[in-house]
């Protein structure tokens, strides 16, 4: 809901602009947060909300931020990130990845979100358009309009697997459309898309030159057994020339505080990019780069360890889930989200979840904020017995309905 104009004492007001007057606020954030305040209050609440991992970042990534900040790199950084690091992330990409990545492709930004924000003002503007699978990631439309760009969404359905229909794809596709976004793992749906999902996406595209694509793969690390993560870039060289990369170290290191993340991709692009953050926010914090390094660069065994412990809380989710009458799940592929259909029950999604926050003490996001008001997100970043709390809280709420 917008505030009303701020009047000053010479009866002259202050009105927002059309873009800020048109921006939603994260609908994930604020539900977080309300969860957070009412639990200060002395209510009792639990909540699945958050897509914010409960470990604490690793010791050594910790201790190597600590030893930056005691070796004095507290100084203005080059905005495109800690030359080090840019090489630790294109050395990443080209080992791990099977993408090519030079140090000069590489931007360093506070978070995979500013990552998006920076390519998304550098390659849209009014005329052009994000082409959207739903159910989507909430921020993405936002901050496509923040650049002036129209949205199109290419929908789908638990009944269809949620799964990216090529020929949807090609039909949504017009002379307007300049960017597709591709995240798989995905958030909310926690799909995963397969090599051979994505060479039809490719062959899609090959028609369409005009069509880049940007590919979130914050989640890359939380797999499901079973389920392998490609990224598009290595399985469509070719398209190299229009493929742009986001990640971070959120996710994967338990680092969402950090605020730190990347862009990768065509060098032109992310020199644009690099202009425009050093316009705006400038480096990344000093020190905390020195902790992403020290992340990237050394063993995966932490990342693998709370990997496998999110696969077993995602499980666990799940099959609670497909026990509670009323619900109807498809099981979640990667990431730590599930996203059930509720429409049995006769509610809208906002108003099923106030009522089970308000009735039951249970927080968790309304499916409309992702494009899909038949749904709601559960998120399994939290400990097995909020979980399982959680879930009695979920099945009491809908038996009472």
């Amino acid at each position: 809901m917008l505030r009303p104009p701020i009047t000053r004492s010479s009866s002259r007001s202050l009105t927002l602009s059309a873009r800020a007057a048109a921006l939603q606020p994260s609908l994930t954030l604020a539900i977080a947060a309300k969860a957070k305040s009412l639990k200060s209050e002395g209510k009792d609440i639990c909540s699945l909300s958050a897509g914010e991992p409960d470990f604490d970042t690793p010791p050594f990534i910790r201790q190597a931020a600590a030893a930056a900040l005691e070796a004095g790199q507290t100084r203005y950084g080059p905005a495109a990130g800690e030359p080090a690091l840019r090489e630790a992330i294109a050395a990443k990409l080209s080992h791990e990845n099977q993408v090519p990545t030079a140090a000069a492709q590489v931007l360093v930004t506070n978070g995979g979100k500013q990552a998006l924000y920076n390519l998304f003002q550098v390659l849209l503007g009014p005329g052009d358009e994000l082409l959207l699978p739903a159910p989507y990631w909430l921020s993405y439309p936002e901050i496509a309009k923040l650049a002036g760009a129209s949205v199109r969404l290419i929908p789908s359905s638990a009944a269809e697997g949620f799964r990216l229909d090529p020929e949807r794809l090609e039909a949504a596709i017009t002379p307007a459309s300049k960017l597709l976004v591709l995240n798989s793992p995905g958030n909310p749906t926690g799909m995963v898309l397969s090599r051979a999902e994505l060479e039809a996406v490719a062959e899609v595209l090959r028609r369409h030159p005009q069509v880049a694509v940007v590919c979130d793969e914050i989640y890359e690390f939380l797999l499901a057994p079973g389920h392998q993560h490609h990224s598009f870039a290595a399985v469509a060289p070719d398209l190299s020339d229009r493929v742009f990369t986001v990640n971070g170290f959120a996710k994967g290191w338990a680092m969402t505080g950090w605020r730190i993340g990347w862009l990768a991709g065509p060098s032109e692009v992310v020199k644009a990019a690099i202009a425009l953050q050093s316009q705006s926010t400038s480096n990344v914090c000093s020190f905390a780069q020195h902790g992403a390094l020290a992340a990237i660069s050394g063993p995966r065994d932490c990342v693998r360890t709370m990997a496998a412990q999110f696969s077993e809380r995602r499980t666990r989710l799940s099959d609670g889930l497909r026990r509670i009458a009323g619900l109807e799940l498809l099981p979640p592929e990667g990431a730590f989200y599930a996203f059930p259909d509720v429409s049995r029950t006769g509610l809208d999604s906002m108003t099923f979840c106030n009522r089970l926050l308000d009735e039951q003490g249970l927080a968790v996001v309304p499916g409309v904020a992702f494009g899909d008001d038949r749904c709601i997100r559960l998120s399994c970043a939290a400990a097995t017995g909020t979980i399982d709390d959680g879930l009695l809280r979920l099945e009491r709420f809908i038996a009472g309905l």
